[in-house]
C-alpha cells in the first residue's frame, strides 16, 4: 500500500473517523482506524463497537491495501505537519506504515486489517433525508436534558419518533428527559418516515451528529433506520449506530394540560436576573424563586451561607400569581436553549410542573419539575 495525500483533506477525515474512537481500550486494535485505499480515495473507519465513523478524501494511490492505523498518534502527526504539505504514505512492509513531508519523517505500527470490527447497518426498514438545520436544531436543543444515570439507561440518549395522527408539518418529535426536565422538539415529517419505529439515539450518537451537521457541506442528511441501529451520511462522511435498546417511556403523560396561568416574559432578561441572582449561592443547583405577579416576574434565590439576591423583570400575566421555585442549573440550562426570544410560561401552582416555550415557535416544548424554594 502506498499513496500520497494533502494534509488537510486527510486530517479532516482522521478526525471525523477518529472522533469515535476510545483512547484507552481493552482491544487494542479498537484504538485504531482501518484505512483503506483504491481508484483515487482514501476511507478512514474507526469504531467503539457501538457507534461507527468513517470518512474519505482523494489521493494519489500507487499501491491500493489496507491496514490499521493508530488513531491518536497520526492525527498528532498530521496536525502538527505544515499547512499544504503533501504526505507520503508507505505501507508496503507488514507491520508500520512510513509517513513522510518534506524532511519530516514518521514510522507507526499497525495491527490487520481483516481483525478490524465491520459494524454494518444491515438491513433499515426506512430511509428518508433529514435538513442538516434540523438535525442542528435536534442537537442543540434537546441535548441538555439527556439524563446519564446507567440504572436509567433507556433515558441516555433523544427519542427519535414519527407519531401516528400527526401532521407532515409536525410528524417527526424528538424528545429526551431525565426525570427532572424534558423537552420535546416537533420538527416537519420527511418522506419516508411514516410508520417508522421510535428509536432512542445514544449521546455519543447525538454529540458526533452536532460535530458533522457543523461543518460545511450537503444541505441533506440520508438516514436509515431499523430497530437496531441507524445510519447519517453526508457527503463522504457517515455515521453508523446501535439504538439504545429500550422502551421509552409514555412523556406525554407528564406534559400538563391544565397550566391556565400563562406569563409572557423576554427570555433574555429572564435568563440575566437568574444568572445575577445566583451570584450568592455557591451551588448552582440551589433553588431559584419566581414570583409571578400581573407585570413583572420577581427572581430571588436565598444561600444559607452566601446571602440573599433578588430582582425582577418585566412581564404580562394571564391568571392568577403564582410562586414557584426551580432547580437553578436546569433553569439556566433551559432560558439558554430558548435563547433571547419572547417566551412564556405556563404554570398550574406552586407543586406543579410548567411549560416554558417561545411564543413565536411553539414547535419547541420544555417542562420543568418544581422545587422546594
Amino acid at each position: 500500500m502506498r499513496f500520497s495525500v494533502e494534509r488537510a483533506a486527510f486530517l479532516r477525515a482522521l478526525i471525523v473517523a477518529g472522533h469515535v474512537v476510545e483512547r484507552r481500550h481493552t482491544s487494542p486494535i479498537l484504538s485504531n482506524l482501518r484505512l483503506d485505499t483504491g481508484d483515487g480515495r482514501i476511507s478512514l473507519r474507526g469504531t467503539d463497537l457501538d457507534i461507527e465513523a468513517s470518512s474519505a478524501c482523494t489521493a494519489i494511490v500507487d499501491a491500493p491495501g489496507s491496514t490499521t492505523i493508530p488513531a491518536k498518534i497520526v492525527e498528532e502527526i498530521f496536525k502538527k505537519l505544515p499547512d499544504g504539505a503533501q504526505i507520503q504514505v508507505d505501507g508496503s512492509k507488514p507491520g508500520a506504515v512510513v509517513l513522510k513531508a518534506g524532511r519530516a519523517r514518521f514510522r507507526v505500527q499497525t495491527l490487520p486489517a481483516d481483525d478490524y470490527p465491520d459494524l454494518s447497518a444491515g438491513v433499515l426498514d426506512h430511509h428518508f433525508t433529514l435538513p442538516v438545520s434540523d438535525l442542528l436544531r435536534l442537537v442543540a436543543e434537546c441535548s441538555f436534558a439527556i439524563a446519564s444515570e446507567e440504572t436509567r439507561y433507556y433515558l441516555n440518549g433523544i427519542f427519535l419518533h414519527a407519531p401516528d395522527g400527526l401532521d407532515r408539518h409536525e410528524g417527526l418529535r424528538a424528545v429526551a428527559t431525565d426525570g427532572h426536565r424534558l423537552v420535546r422538539l416537533a420538527l416537519p415529517r420527511p418522506a419516508g418516515a411514516e410508520g417508522m419505529q421510535g428509536v432512542i439515539l445514544p449521546r455519543k450518537l447525538v454529540a458526533e451528529l452536532g460535530r458533522l451537521a457543523s461543518v460545511e457541506g450537503a444541505a441533506m442528511f440520508e438516514v436509515g433506520v431499523s430497530s437496531t441501529k441507524v445510519r447519517f451520511a453526508r457527503d463522504d462522511n457517515v455515521l453508523i449506530s446501535k439504538v439504545i435498546d429500550g422502551t421509552f417511556p409514555d412523556y406525554g403523560r407528564v406534559i400538563p394540560q391544565g397550566n391556565a396561568n400563562r406569563v409572557a416574559v423576554s427570555g433574555a432578561e429572564l435568563a440575566a436576573a437568574v444568572d445575577r441572582v445566583a451570584a450568592v449561592s455557591s451551588s448552582r443547583t440551589r433553588a431559584v424563586k419566581l414570583a409571578v405577579e400581573d407585570g413583572r416576574i420577581g427572581v430571588s434565590q436565598r444561600d444559607p451561607d452566601g446571602g440573599a439576591g433578588d430582582d425582577e423583570v418585566d412581564a404580562v400575566l394571564e391568571g392568577r400569581p403564582v410562586e414557584i421555585g426551580f432547580n437553578g442549573k436546569y433553569l439556566a440550562e433551559a432560558l439558554t436553549v430558548l435563547s433571547a426570544e419572547r417566551m412564556e410560561l405556563a404554570l398550574a401552582d406552586s407543586g406543579s410542573p410548567a411549560i416554558l416555550t417561545r411564543v413565536a415557535d411553539p414547535a419547541l416544548l420544555i417542562v420543568l419539575t418544581p422545587m422546594r424554594c
